[in-house]
Formats: structure tokens, C-alpha cells, sequence
């Protein structure tokens, strides 16, 4: 009897893909798309879950001979990730709403929805491996460091591990465009998605004006000693390590260094005023349990950045004080640390603050 899987498609080609080698490997698949917000017509090529996205993942679907649900998640999508998307930014912390989606939409809600089908496993076109050892599962980045999505997923579990799978792990992105022109796919030629899908027209600073009724502040922009040198339009229009749209002349490059919601200021400085080394991570997700108080790991800070050796402390309050050996540029409140160990995720959370 086939294993029957739940492929979730985006209308893009990797989540495509995955439902037709998932298919192709004697799987009973099933695709799903969610609905999972208001989308207006100024949606951006590069970003997904648009009304033509549903249309192509439908397509996809018929092309490759498969049951296809489209559902509505828009509810649950504005509880855990828009609100959280929101609040976080008038805190004067920068989020990242794709670990949030994978952590409370995608691999909980979505996992549930895949066991009410009758389905065994749930999957997904994220570039990441899962591999079992010893009754031990892991994951591990894609076989494409380029595209590897392992940052995302370290909120996974051993209790759902073993029901999720990636089929595009082992692949190269080059590989699998090929393969969908190959097969003649309709979601073959369509851009990649690569802004916060509910944005409309990418400018975060106009979303968060309509979700948030009352009146956001201005305050001081203030300089390293502490002295005002301007005056900031409202916290959640700043991130840490922003250059441009400060309205500051100061004869050399400016940059965010910190924001305090306190005080409602925001310093700035040069580019060397970014470095730091240490810093407090909270809401911790473990991959693989930790036995010891103290480890060293290699740390990811965001997406982009490549991760750096570290020590991590676990403190009595269940958060973890991260020390670099060497000092990194924008350490973000908001954005997920993820650790570690060569191609390993063991772990990650939130970070809290920056110390120094």
C-alpha cells in the first residue's frame, strides 16, 4: 500500500517539484495551498500565495495527476504571524515571519491537517535534508548551500521530524528548473518568491501603519556619547545596521546601532560601532537536547550570514547567553540565532538583546 503525503504548493517551482518526486517515488500525494491572507492586486512577481499562485498550483496539480485542496488558514495566519510581525516592530525588534509561519502554520496546524487526510507525512519544497541516525532524527542544510532554507526550520521537532519531508534536499535549484521545463510545468518560468509574502508592494513601514491604530511616536536619533542629533519618525520604521532614509548629515556613512524602546531613541554611529560579540537568545528550540550547560557551535544570526563559531551558555531562566569568538556586524533583536554543528542544526531561538 502507498504512503500517502501531503505536499503543501505555493504555486512556485520547488514546492511543484517536490509533489512530482514525491509522485514519481510510488508516494500517494495529495497537494494543498493556503489561503492565508487578503491579497491585493499590487502583490509583488517576487512574492507568493497571490490568487495566480492558487491558479498554478492547481494546474500543477492536474498536470502531474494529483488530488488538489485549497484551504483557508487566513485566521490562524493573522494570530501567530502578522500580529507577532507587528508587535515586534513597534518593540523596536526586526522578526522574521517565515520561521514563525514554519514553526506554528506549516509544520503544526498544516501537520495536524495532513493526519486528518489519513496522510503519513507532510512535505514541502524547502532546500534541507532529515536524516535518521540511531533512532535520532536531524536535519542538516540542502544539498544547494546557495539555497539552503535549514535557518527556517530549526523550530522543528524530534515529534514531527520523522512525519515531514524535504524531497528537494539533495538537489541543486539549477536542477530542479530543469526538470520542471523538463516536464513542462506551468510553474517553471515563474520568478522566485523572496519578500514577507503579506507586504503588499514590499513597504512594511505603509503595512504596519494599517494594522496598527494608534499613533506611532517620533523621538531622538542620538549619536554614541548619548547627545540628539535629529529626530527619528517612529521605532518600527528602523532596523539595526539601516544606512539610508536616516535624514542625517554627519560628513560620514551613519548607521542604526540600537534601538531603545524605553526611551523611545535610537542611536546611530559608524560601521565599526556594529560589531559585537555577545548576546541573550530567548524562546529556545532544540533539535537535539542538550545535556550540557555550556557547548560551542557555529551560530547563524540571519539567513544571509554565514555562520561564526560561538559559545552557548544555557542560563536558569531557560534563555542562552551567545558569545562569538570573533565579533559580528548587526546582531538583530527579533531575528533567529541558529546553531550549528558543521551541516547540523542543533538548535536556535530569538534574539533578545545585545550585550555592549
Amino acid at each position: 500500500m502507498k504512503k500517502k503525503v501531503l505536499v503543501l504548493m505555493s504555486g512556485g517551482v520547488d514546492s511543484s517539484l517536490a509533489a512530482c518526486i514525491l509522485k514519481q517515488n510510488g508516494y500517494e500525494v495529495i497537494g494543498c495551498t493556503m489561503r492565508l491572507f487578503l491579497c491585493k492586486k499590487n502583490i509583488s512577481e517576487k512574492q507568493c500565495c497571490s490568487p495566480e499562485d492558487i491558479y498554478i498550483a492547481k494546474r500543477t496539480a492536474e498536470q502531474i495527476g494529483i488530488k488538489h485542496y485549497t484551504i483557508d488558514r487566513k485566521d490562524i495566519f493573522e494570530e501567530y504571524v502578522i500580529e507577532n510581525f507587528v508587535l515586534e516592530y513597534l518593540n523596536g525588534r526586526t522578526p522574521n515571519p517565515c520561521v514563525i509561519c514554519n514553526m506554528k502554520i506549516k509544520f503544526d496546524e498544516m501537520l495536524k491537517f495532513a493526519k486528518g487526510l489519513g496522510c503519513s507525512y507532510l512535505a514541502t519544497g524547502h532546500y534541507a535534508k532529515i536524516e535518521k541516525y540511531n533512532s535520532v532524527y536531524y536535519l542538516k542544510k540542502g544539498e544547494d548551500l546557495t539555497k539552503d532554507q535549514s535557518y527556517f526550520l530549526y523550530g522543528l521537532t524530534q515529534k514531527n521530524l520523522p512525519h515531514i519531508l524535504f524531497p528537494l534536499g539533495d538537489y541543486k535549484k539549477a536542477e530542479i528548473i530543469r526538470m520542471a521545463k523538463k516536464l513542462g510545468l506551468k510553474a517553471a518560468d515563474k520568478k522566485e518568491s523572496q519578500e514577507i509574502c503579506f507586504i503588499e508592494d514590499t513597504n512594511y513601514h505603509k503595512f504596519i501603519k494599517s494594522k496598527f491604530l494608534g499613533k506611532i511616536e517620533k523621538g531622538d536619533f542620538v549619536d554614541i556619547s548619548g547627545k540628539t542629533i535629529g529626530i527619528h519618525k517612529g521605532l518600527p520604521f528602523y532596523t539595526i545596521g539601516q544606512r539610508h532614509g536616516l535624514g542625517i548629515s554627519a560628513g560620514h556613512p551613519v548607521y542604526v546601532i540600537k534601538i531603545n524602546k524605553k526611551n523611545n531613541k535610537i542611536m546611530l554611529g559608524k560601521k565599526e560601532d556594529l560589531l559585537n560579540r555577545m548576546f541573550i537568545v530567548k524562546d529556545l528550540s532544540w533539535i537535539i537536547s542538550q545535556k550540557k550547560t555550556s557547548l560551542t557551535a557555529d551560530v547563524r544570526i540571519r539567513y544571509k550570514h554565514k555562520e561564526s563559531n560561538a559559545t552557548i551558555k544555557l542560563l536558569e531562566n531557560g534563555k542562552a547567553e551567545i558569545i562569538f569568538s570573533e565579533p559580528q556586524l548587526s546582531i538583530t533583536p527579533g531575528q533567529s540565532a541558529v546553531f550549528y554543528r558543521k551541516d547540523i542544526v542543533l538548535g536556535g531561538g530569538i534574539i533578545e538583546e545585545v550585550i555592549g
